[in-house]
């Protein structure tokens, strides 16, 4: 790896090489990672080598984290990375790594709270300078190359000008930098502390613990935020935040007790600002008006400019939330933006043809197949005269109007700062088609044609003439553990609505399991694997891997009442459990280092069966986050899944961890409590408890149409009926009316007459017996360790 004896022309040290097109695993054969392996930058991976040159040298570490849909990462690489002279200080004065952040959020994480503390923001590119030790020295996002047109302006920081001043501190200040770095640290060790100040689990009193008030607060926090005109919380950049948009639909759907609190009035003025949010958002630049899917974020506040990166993780969380919209209004708008989302899921190139679904789409692309230079959006901008030259003239007038395209472009130069989009235009809904016909005197249902045909036409082209954007290929758990969820509750929305799109929705979300149990689950020692691309990869699971995966494994059982996705949740909950429990309740984002499985053989693509062995770490820390972020957060969706599992299982180990883990982070929950509404949904399950409908038995067709004829007569209205009040309408009509309603706090078990894992699972359901012959299903109602009889509508 060392090559000290030669020497470049300047007689600098030529101490390393580029190692990226050297690995052969799929930790390092990433699309991000790779796409650095011609740069003249010697960038090492991050391991006990690379790690070991940094002190051996007494050099510091460059650490640049990103990803590969990643367009500030993409500039960045283009102005620096492939600049001579910025390799030339790197490889010799440097250790330079380059990590993919999908694949190490552990460190992403470690260093982000680092420059998010020193600098008041963060993002990618991530770029840290690390002592030997790791310790942090100085810090940042982009910062402009030597040719870019910040640089030549002369009215900004480049990146010369930073490493040359890092090169300078460290040869003669070294000791003042350690002792800075040391301090930094420590500093970052006492805000990593995050959830050990909560109490101990058996040090609180009956009945103590976080309030429902804190609902209240958190809501009051979010309608400062909102956006009353264009919708969304805060200012832009804006973020489609879901796990708040949830927290915001939900409120209202919790048992009665949260209204009461709250208020009717609160939790309706809720639900309407997440409504009018994802109205927006549906019809603006920030959705894929063309194809499907929704990119990463806006730059703008009213959702017309996006960056147009599209993450997996943020289809499947959108999907979920639209999924709710829909529900709680039966807004055809909301149920297109579903079917559009679930669409996107399950076609190429996002769903793979194995199994599983792949990461992401970059923001950049070559405008035509003859360029030979990227540009972002070039896959989704239009100028009026390609419009015009795809469609005719009648035909272009009319689109051009409802998507709000311009002949001089629609994006602003403020919002332009590389020239990429001068007489572009990005699509958005700036109309409707009924007013669009009265403005232009025509029919409606002509208007409402063009657009339809103009759609599919301009899509056809955009797919025949452009270049696709780079799509990154790597299957990540957590990701597909999200995208698993909400697909499985998409199949059960639209079952009766559209059963194609259902069957299609339910087929990946079970095919996406399958190929994780298959290549990405080591079924002896019960761990998962975090990455798939070309083989198994060999970093293991982390948290969220695990916290992802169980969701979506307990909403495709709810879907399908197959419960051996039940078993499997279960299975990853007890290992999640072993591995990465914190002393003080909840879970580190990474697992302990004497628990860590050991990584793939070289001579095999399988990870080895034995034991986890230990490991050295490689991080200057281990981190429990529990706050929300563009993904949920660990912790809140761990004490999620284990509320849920201990209903479904009547399991109260799990109820006592979940109780743990919220408890866990009980100061800062109660400080700030809007920046954790995902545990806040674990609060109200730990007060109120979770209700599970749990469904006995099945019937035979005869059984069916009596059970659903008296059903829809009334007979089984109020339970005052010749049968057991438990037994009421045939299963279908039961689920159907379960899968019609949002309720937050309701979890559904499906048994069958006799047998089954999931009896001999739940010792409280173990003994039900069946109904009555001919009489259909039995539906109960399980809460606090008891169950009794089922009327539509309760269960709350």
């Amino acid at each position: 790896m060392v090559d000290q004896d030669e020497e470049d022309e300047n007689g600098a040290s030529r101490l390393l090489h580029n190692r990226l097109s050297e690995s052969r695993s799929p930790y390092n054969n990433t699309e991000q990672v790779r796409g650095h392996m011609n740069n003249p930058v010697a960038w090492q991976m991050w391991n006990p080598e690379s790690l070991a040159l940094a002190k051996q040298h007494n050099r510091l570490l460059f650490v640049s984290i990103g990803y590969a849909a990643c367009h500030w990462c993409h500039v960045m690489e283009r102005e620096s990375f492939l600049a001579p002279e910025v390799a030339h200080i790197l490889n010799s004065s440097f250790i330079p790594i380059k990590i993919d952040r999908e694949e190490r959020p552990d460190i992403d994480a470690i260093y982000m709270n680092y420059v998010q503390a020193t600098t008041g923001s963060g993002g990618w590119p991530l770029n840290v300078f690390l002592t030997p030790d790791l310790e942090p020295v100085f810090g940042g996002t982009y910062w402009p190359g030597p040719n870019s047109s910040m640089a030549l302006a002369g009215d900004s920081v480049t990146f010369i000008d930073i490493l040359e001043k890092l090169q300078d501190v460290w040869q003669t200040q070294e000791e003042k930098c350690r002792s800075n770095a040391k301090q930094i640290t420590q500093e970052l060790k006492e805000f990593a502390e995050e959830g050990i100040h909560g109490l101990q689990l058996g040090e609180k009193a009956e009945g103590e613990g976080l309030e429902i008030e804190l609902l209240e607060e958190a809501y009051k926090h979010f309608e400062k935020q909102y956006d009353r005109f264009s919708g969304g919380l805060g200012l832009a950049p804006k973020f489609p935040t879901p796990v708040k948009l949830t927290f915001l639909l939900r409120l209202g759907q919790w048992p009665e007790a949260v209204k009461d609190i709250v208020g009717e009035e609160e939790c309706n003025n809720a639900a309407a600002m997440a409504i009018n949010t994802l109205r927006k958002m549906a019809r603006g630049g920030i959705r894929d008006q063309l194809g499907y899917g929704f990119a990463r974020y806006s730059v703008t506040d009213d959702w017309s400019l996006p960056h147009f990166e599209k993450m997996l993780y943020d289809q499947a969380q959108l999907l979920d939330v639209y999924l709710d919209a829909f529900l709680l209004t039966h807004d055809p708008e909301m149920l297109g933006a579903v079917c559009d989302i679930a669409t996107y899921l399950t076609s190429p190139p996002i769903a793979a043809p194995h199994g599983g679904f792949y990461s992401a789409e970059d923001a950049d692309s070559y405008p035509t197949h003859a360029d030979k230079e990227k540009r972002e959006g070039a896959y989704y901008v239009w100028t009026l005269k390609e419009l015009r030259t795809v469609l005719g003239e009648r035909h272009a007038e009319i689109c051009a109007h409802f998507y709000g395209v311009q002949a001089h472009g629609n994006v602003a130069p403020e919002n332009d700062p590389h020239d990429e989009f001068i007489s572009q235009n990005v699509l958005k809904i700036a109309t409707t088609p009924g007013a669009l016909a009265k403005t232009l005197g025509m029919a409606e249902s002509k208007v409402v044609s063009v657009l339809k045909n103009g759609r599919q036409k301009l899509r056809e082209h955009r797919e025949r003439e452009r270049p696709r954007p780079a799509l990154d290929d790597k299957i990540v758990v957590a990701w597909n553990g999200l995208a698993i969820g909400a697909l499985a509750r998409a199949s059960s929305v639209l079952a009766d609505i559209d059963p194609a799109k259902s069957q299609a929705c339910l087929a990946a979300a079970s095919s996406a399991v399958a190929f994780i149990q298959k290549e990405l689950f080591d079924a002896p020692t019960g761990t998962l694997w975090r990455i798939y691309r070309e083989g198994r990869g060999d970093t293991p699971g982390f948290a969220d891997d695990y916290a992802f995966l169980i969701q979506g494994l307990i909403e495709l059982y709810e879907a399908t009442f197959d419960d051996a996705h039940l078993r499997f949740a279960d299975t990853l909950q007890a290992t999640q459990i072993s591995l990465f429990s914190a002393p003080t309740g909840g879970f580190y984002t990474s697992a302990h280092p004497a628990l860590t499985p050991s990584p793939p053989s070289p001579s095999t693509s399988s990870p080895s069966t034995s034991s986890p062995t230990t490991t050295t770490s490689d991080l200057l820390l281990r981190l429990k986050p529990g706050m929300d972020g563009a993904e949920p957060s660990a912790n809140a969706c761990s004490a999620l899944n284990l509320h849920r599992l201990a209903a479904l299982l009547a399991h109260a180990p799990y109820a006592a961890a979940a109780r743990a883990t919220v408890l866990a982070f009980e100061a800062e929950v109660e400080q700030w409590p809007f920046t954790y509404p995902g545990m806040l949904a674990s609060v109200v399950l730990g007060r109120l408890g979770v209700t599970a409908v749990v469904l006995v038995g099945g019937e035979s067709d005869d059984e069916r149409e009596q059970s659903e004829r008296e059903y829809s007569e009334g007979q089984y209205s109020e339970g005052q009926h010749k049968r057991d009040r438990s037994v009421g309408p045939g299963a279908a009509q039961v689920l159907r009316q379960l899968r019609g309603e949002l309720r937050p706090a309701r979890t559904v078990v499906r048994l069958p007459r006799t047998g089954g894992w999931l009896r001999e699972r739940n010792g409280l359901v173990r003994e039900l017996r069946v109904a009555a012959e001919g009489a259909g299903v039995r539906v109960l109602v399980c809460e606090r360790g008891a169950c009794r009889g089922w009327r539509g509508g309760d269960g709350e």
